[in-house]
């Protein structure tokens, strides 16, 4: 399973621990695909401040940056998605504020420096210290407890983009004008086939 594998796998199972709905994501998708079209540097949040939007921004690219296969979620427009989520469900404010606080303070303490001025490699130090809570040490708990919701709600945001549509191959409600059933190398791996047996039926 690759990365993105287990980021999408960790967005679908969270939403309820930070208290989302689908249909809440589906608003949120939708407002953040309308910043989009008005281009990033146009657009204002309306939750984070102007030291705070670089680092989110910086840290959504890190938990899914731009491959060959997609773009990053700076271009799917999780940041946007985000600010809405921030905005418009309160109750998620405290530890998204709180976290950027210590992510900064992580690095200044580290580096000197906050998070969006340490090097890729300083970036990724911290998050490696963090990203994994069963080997996290104690005194890092409020770093992983923040990441990890951080990195959940990326991939929230990330797979209800178009950016992300594209990224799993969903097609939509597309017209299929003639349905010719699995294709038999599915049907193989799942153990399961068209072909019936064809017994008389049992009398009496």
């Amino acid at each position: 399973m690759d990365r993105r594998a287990v980021v999408k796998m960790l967005g679908a199972a969270s939403l309820a621990a930070i208290g989302l709905a689908s249909p809440d994501v589906a608003r949120a998708a939708e407002y953040a695909n309308a910043a989009l079209q008005q281009g990033a540097p146009a657009y204002r949040p309306v939750f984070f401040t102007k030291a705070e939007w670089p680092m989110v921004r910086t840290l959504s690219d890190l938990v899914i940056p731009g491959d060959a296969r997609s773009g990053s979620a700076t271009e799917a427009g999780v940041p946007e998605f985000m600010d809405f989520i921030m905005s418009d469900f309160k109750s998620n404010q405290k530890w998204m504020r709180d976290g950027l606080v210590w992510l900064n303070g992580e690095c200044t303490k580290r580096f000197r420096h906050g998070f969006v001025a340490c090097t890729p490699e300083q970036q990724k130090q911290v998050l490696d210290d963090i990203a994994f809570p069963r080997k996290a040490p104690a005194a890092l708990k409020p770093g992983v407890e923040f990441f990890t919701k951080f990195r959940d709600l990326t991939a929230s945001g990330f797979w209800s983009s178009r950016v992300g549509y594209k990224d799993i191959g969903y097609m939509g409600n597309t017209i299929v004008p003639v349905w010719e059933g699995c294709p038999e190398p599915q049907l193989q791996k799942l153990g399961v086939s068209y072909k019936m047996s064809m017994r008389p039926a049992r009398r009496g």
